[in-house]
């Protein structure tokens, strides 16, 4: 049988996949899945970059604002929701257009995967997170080597998140985390996808788009959402507070440094994580680049990606 279509749009953030995103959808009689693991969260609307209402033009937005900030969403449970969502857009006769930078929420989600059992607050995590705080990281990656050594050759000994989650599968399951993401790896993908991806042809350009939405974040009040989001009582430790922006904003409302220095390092850390996504995208087979000059040009990108899916079968 046929695997359903989708459309993806993808890229390092400050990239202009929500304006993409809108005029594809627009031509093809689509409705938008956001595929960022922040975006999901309610209020965090200026430090997430999620589109207002004047930006999807009409456009039905789906998985954007659907979780609280003091929760705490694993990607085994973003991907389940989030294909509810484009299983219902196909149903009603739409095309669903994936839009966003989470690598990994992107491919698993085209890809149909499921995750290993465990999550955050389980009593199989809250074990593991004693024995590291009793006795250090060390008997811990010993364990990980014994039972799972191709995963413990992966992992970097300070890698202490996913050394604690190859642990956590196999004291859950009895399989290995490499064995587990070695069959779903070899399923066949339970979406046919195109995917276009944005870029700047010059680094250089990139970097100062990345600055000029921290500035704009800013002027728009992001220490203000903020503020909000503590006051409303979501943990300093939370997901959601973890999240770039979020994470200096409020070291400098607990005074630990300036707001002029809190936005530089939102700068950094936002530069850092295009780096790491570009990293991921580009193991993607098969996808096709449009990268933007100085300034970008969203009609002549609509053109290029129109004849890139009437060549793949898209009219």
């Amino acid at each position: 049988m046929e695997a359903k279509r989708v459309l993806c749009v993808a890229g390092p953030t400050a990239c202009g996949k929500t304006a993409m995103g809108v005029a594809l959808a627009k031509r093809y009689n689509g409705e938008v899945v956001s595929v960022d693991s922040m975006q999901i969260y309610k209020g965090m609307t200026i430090g997430t970059a999620a589109p207002t209402a004047e930006e999807t033009a009409g456009i039905p937005h789906h998985m954007v604002g659907v979780a609280d900030p003091a929760e705490s969403w694993s990607a085994a449970r973003f991907v389940e929701q989030a294909d509810r969502c484009v299983e219902d857009i196909l149903a009603r006769g739409r095309l669903p257009v994936l839009v966003g930078g989470t690598g990994l929420y992107l491919e698993a989600l085209i890809a149909g995967r499921t995750f290993a059992p465990g999550e955050a607050g389980g009593a199989i995590r809250t074990a593991l997170e004693r024995e590291l705080t009793e006795k250090g990281i060390g008997p811990l990656l010993e364990e990980l080597r014994r039972v799972d050594p191709a995963s413990a050759e992966k992992l970097h000994p300070a890698d202490v998140k996913r050394i604690l989650r190859a642990l956590e599968v196999y004291r859950e399951t009895g399989r290995t985390k490499s064995d587990h993401d070695r069959v779903t790896r070899a399923l066949p993908k339970k979406y046919a996808s195109v995917t276009i991806g944005l870029n700047y042809r010059d680094r250089a350009d990139l970097r100062a788009a990345i600055d000029r939405r921290v500035d704009a974040m800013m002027a728009a009040g992001l220490a203000e959402e903020v503020r909000s989001l503590l006051d409303a009582g979501v943990p300093p430790e939370a997901t959601a507070m973890q999240a770039i922006g979020y994470k200096e904003l409020a070291g400098a409302l607990r005074g630990e440094r300036s707001l002029e220095e809190a936005a530089e390092g939102v700068k950094l850390r936002s530069r850092q994580y295009a780096k790491r996504q570009l990293t991921w995208l580009r193991h993607i087979p098969d996808i096709h680049w449009i990268l933007w000059e100085k300034e970008r040009d969203f009609a002549a990108a609509l053109q290029k990606a129109t004849k890139i899916m009437t060549a793949m079968g898209l009219q």
